[in-house]
């Protein structure tokens, strides 16, 4: 059932369902749901996804919602916006008509989970249904063309697909589904408002007082350089955002087109979690909870839990403790730590009982004896684990029933395993928990020095895929460049392995990266991981581009990434699953989902590349000079904005006033702000340059260190200036702080 008493005040009124334009208050399992019927179609739909609809800004937390239809040749926009958690207001707009707008309908559906009944007052044209002693009125600022009353949002459908536009046999003041509707003639923009409230009377009147209300638009949250990029991670993780109803919970799904929302996969909630913590901390925790729910008795993490089937016999390469530990940088969220650190654990220890069948210290994908899932026992099977279904990477792998494992040992999954055991040691040490600490770091060592010695193709100048028992295989794929995620890679293999990454015939090109090289039989298939580009890929290889300090070739990585995805955001406002290698598009073949969640890791890279924390750098802020305007992002610090403007970078607090300014050209890493220091690590030198703390800081200034050296300081507007020369890649600035003032 769409009903959750639990769910946070401010998140109750929300594009809860599979329906993408239908509102529900969850707390009651109230719904409105708009359906448009078109004479020349001859048929209602209720808005489907992605044909019928483009979707625009959406709040993590439904605050703004805005989107335009496209049925029958006729395109209406909607918007909404929540005053206050109790209302909803709304506006629709004809911006063209597709046929006489008398035959156009726009109708909105109010309905109760329950099934309570919705009663109509023709006077007025206000609807309301009383659910658990609580009322919910529906008001316009027109009076419906006709009301209907329905057993159900399909029967609703099904009235106007067999009795079209002109049909009043179904009019009714009271019924389980209440229609309004409204034609485009009469009607060619229409206000409406929703309120809860605790008599009949208050609703209606809080509803209709709702309409006079403006709708603002969503705020800008990223201008400048990679501008909209972080706006882009919002509307995907807000529009993804939706009610399990099997589970009874909130999640952000792999993809609201494909109907998702009560179907988990391992990795693809880690990172809805990701990216949710860039703006809503408590929707991160909730996607890692979901992502969690799927541990398994035997150890493992399932790759894929729905309601059809349980992928319990296999799971996927394991990036969940990377991804918790950048979300405890952004939160400091120890507790969050601590909950999640036992079924992390476990899921490293599984793969190393369960996937080393010859015991040398590296795993290949497998599929254990357990469960009943599809394709369980198969090579296919094994191959899930990876999560490259169909890479041609696995084209000379042999199952083996015996030992339930791939013959060939894959390099991208054994690069995870590696950092995933790294970062387990940073949440245990984190947590107190020592031994385990020291366990797990131990075992990233161990993991990393094989994966340099054995997985290092000498001849090729990249690390591959090998058969245990013999030579490497043939096909490549950007998982060659995982080594540098977790460390492995030694400086001549750095060296040899960056000459592929801009190699025309290997991963470079217009659009990066390519899922095989672009010398690969394979690549001209296009044929999902058979030469296609993803997003959670790029954005990998990118953290490793990072790890090393190859920041001008992860920023053109960056760079690229990001202006593909704009191509299809920016003309259809798609977010794709994968791409096309050669043109960069994600619909020329059928089956790719046009609105995946984690798509929006391309512009997360963009993000990244103007401030990022992470287990690299901490949390970083770069300034090439470019006009920026970012935010409000979360951070250590809280809810902060960035802006660079004439050269100057600001860090701006949750009231926009300035943490510090600088000068300074460059990347800030290591930075702290907390009630008693700020400081900052300067990546690279700088001749001269002036670093200016704000107010509320200088008023509380004890010492200013550079690299442990007492520096001087002047006083300019009641702000403390450092004038800095010769400054040092690596250097620290710490500005020491006294204690705040109580009063």
């Amino acid at each position: 059932m769409f009903l959750d008493k639990s769910v946070p005040l401010d998140s109750a009124w929300n594009t809860w369902s599979e329906r993408p334009g239908e509102f529900t208050f969850l707390p009651l399992g109230v719904r409105i749901a708009p359906v448009l019927y078109s004479a020349k179609a001859g048929h209602a739909t209720a808005i489907r996804a992605p044909d019928e609809i483009q979707f625009g800004a959406h709040g993590l937390r439904g605050e703004t919602v805005a989107y335009e239809t496209h049925f029958a040749d006729t395109r209406v926009a909607f918007c909404t916006h929540k005053p206050d958690p109790f209302v909803l207001r709304g506006r629709f707009e004809t911006l063209e008509a597709g046929e006489w707008g008398l035959r156009y309908w726009v109708t909105f559906g109010i309905s109760a989970e329950d099934g309570s009944t919705v009663h109509y007052d023709p006077r007025t044209g206000v609807a309301v249904v009383e659910v658990d002693f609580r009322f919910v009125a529906f008001a316009a600022d027109d009076i419906p063309a006709l009301a209907t009353g329905h057993e159900s949002f399909a029967a609703l459908v099904e009235d106007f697909d067999q009795n079209g536009y002109f049909d009043k046999s179904t009019r009714a003041d009271a019924a389980p589904l209440m229609a309004l509707r409204f034609n485009l003639e009469m009607t060619p923009r229409l206000a409406f408002a929703a309120a809860v409230a605790d008599t009949r009377d208050l609703a209606v009147a809080k509803a209709c007082a709702a309409l006079a209300g403006d709708i603002p638009n969503a705020p800008t949250l990223h201008a400048g350089r990679h501008a909209g990029a972080l706006d882009a991670v919002r509307d995907v993780i807000g529009w993804n955002t939706v009610y399990d109803r099997l589970n009874r919970r909130p999640t952000t799904t792999a993809s609201r087109i494909w109907g998702l929302g009560d179907a988990v996969w391992y990795n693809d909630q880690c990172f809805a979690a990701l990216m949710a913590g860039l703006l809503d901390p408590a929707l991160a925790r909730r996607n890692f909870d979901v992502a969690m729910g799927s541990a398994t008795p035997q150890g493992n993490i399932a790759c894929l839990v729905n309601p059809k089937d349980a992928w319990v016999d296999r799971t996927q390469a394991p990036h969940g403790a990377f991804v918790a530990w950048m979300i405890f940088q952004r939160t400091g969220d120890r507790a969050f730590l601590s909950d999640v650190f036992d079924a992390l654990a476990r899921n490293q220890l599984w793969w190393r009982a369960n996937r080393d069948p010859d015991g040398r210290g590296l795993v290949s994908c497998g599929t254990s004896d357990v469960g009943d899932a599809m394709y369980r026992g198969t090579a296919f099977g094994a191959r899930n684990e990876t999560g490259m279904d169909n890479s041609p990477t696995h084209d000379e792998a042999r199952y083996d029933p015996a030992t339930r494992t791939l013959s060939t040992l894959d390099v991208g999954l054994n690069s995870a395993l590696a950092l995933d055991a790294e970062m387990l040691a940073l949440i245990a040490a984190e947590i107190g928990r020592r031994d385990e600490a020291e366990q797990f770091a131990s075992l990233a060592d161990e993991t990393r020095e094989l994966i340099r010695r054995e997985l290092w193709d000498e001849a090729r100048g990249l690390f591959a895929n090998r058969q245990r028992d013999g030579g490497f295989v043939r096909s490549v794929s950007p998982t060659s460049f995982f080594p540098l995620l977790c460390g492995a890679a030694d400086d001549a293999q750095v060296r040899r392995l960056l000459t592929h990454l801009d190699d025309p015939a290997m991963f470079g090109g217009r659009y990066p990266l390519p899922n095989v090289s672009r010398d690969d039989p394979a690549y001209a298939e296009q044929i999902y991981w058979r030469g296609r580009i993803w997003p959670n890929v790029n954005w990998l290889v990118w953290q490793g581009l990072r790890r090393y300090r190859l920041d001008a070739q992860a920023s053109s990585l960056v760079a690229r990434s990001f202006a593909m995805f704009e191509e299809s955001w920016a003309s259809h406002r798609w977010c794709g699953e994968n791409y096309d290698g050669d043109t960069g598009r994600i619909d020329e073949r059928p089956g790719n989902d046009p609105f995946y969640t984690w798509g929006a890791m391309l512009p997360l890279m963009a993000v990244g590349d103007i401030m990022d924390i992470g287990p690299w750098g901490g949390w970083e802020l770069v300034n090439d000079g470019q006009p920026v305007r970012l935010g409000p992002i979360m951070s250590p610090a809280g809810p902060v904005s960035v802006a660079v403007e004439d050269g100057q970078m600001r860090l701006l607090g949750a009231d926009g006033r300035a943490i510090f300014e600088t000068s300074y050209r460059g990347r800030l890493r290591r930075i702290r702000v907390d009630p008693f220091l700020v400081s900052v690590t300067f990546a690279e030198g700088g001749d001269a340059f002036a670093f200016r703390l704000g107010p509320e800081a200088s008023r509380r200034l004890v010492a200013v260190r550079l690299h442990g050296v007492a520096t001087t300081t002047r006083l300019e507007d009641g702000h403390h200036v450092a004038d800095l020369g010769g400054v040092e890649a690596g250097a620290r600035l710490d500005w020491h702080l006294a204690p705040a003032d109580p009063a």
